[in-house]
């Protein structure tokens, strides 16, 4: 398979919350034009997205929805269930845990974790919250796939060493910090100010 860059991931996740919807509304087939039309791109980069992967539906009769959601969903991994951590339990923290997409994606969320005293041994939300302290050993044995990063800025950088010290390779961040990992590692940052800066500077300069 070719290198996939980061931008046809994203649209691969776009075509397949397209694709959910339609199979919700009965549609059988849809063409890379339709595909195209809904995510305001173009037939061609459809077409060649999907190319990466493998051949897709049939010339002139297009795509069966069914079958090419099943296709990139085993392309982005979610035919099948990813064990999660969450460290950090304060409200980004807490508002994760209560998320319900990930379930349906996935991702199970399996254990809790935070370094208030107060917390520790709490039960939020029907997990039992544990000790960061245990953080790598916990991560082992419970074998811990993807961990989601809700600590503060200045702890970001500690905890996520801990958690590439326990071999997770796959870490989402959600810490307005400049985390560093090794390059075996993949981190996904979200900085919920800067995505908002984004669009204060979209009002003041493009409207």
């Amino acid at each position: 398979m070719k290198k996939v860059s980061e931008s046809t991931v994203r649209r691969l996740s776009r075509y397949y919350r397209v694709l959910q919807v339609m199979e919700k509304e009965g549609e059988a087939t849809i063409s890379s034009r339709e595909l195209a039309q809904r995510e305001k791109l173009t037939p061609a980069q459809v077409r060649k997205d999907l190319s990466l992967f493998g051949s897709f539906g049939t010339r002139g009769l297009g795509y069966g929805v069914k079958e090419l959601k099943e296709r990139i969903a085993q392309i982005l991994g979610l035919n099948r269930t990813w064990r999660v951590a969450l460290i950090g339990v304060g409200n980004v923290g807490s508002a994760l845990v209560s998320y319900k997409e990930f379930a349906k994606q996935g991702f199970l969320i399996k254990l809790l974790f935070d370094s208030d005293q107060r917390k520790i041994g709490k039960n939020h939300k029907g997990f039992l919250i544990k000790d960061v302290g245990d953080l790598v050993r916990d991560l082992k044995e419970n074998q811990i796939e993807l961990v989601i990063i809700a600590v503060p800025a200045d702890q970001a950088q500690k905890v996520v060493d801990q958690v590439v010290k326990a071999g997770v390779k796959s870490i989402l961040n959600f810490a307005p910090a400049n985390i560093k990992v090794p390059d075996h590692v993949f981190l996904r940052t979200v900085n919920m100010a800067m995505e908002i800066e984004h669009l204060s500077f979209a009002l003041v300069n493009l409207i």
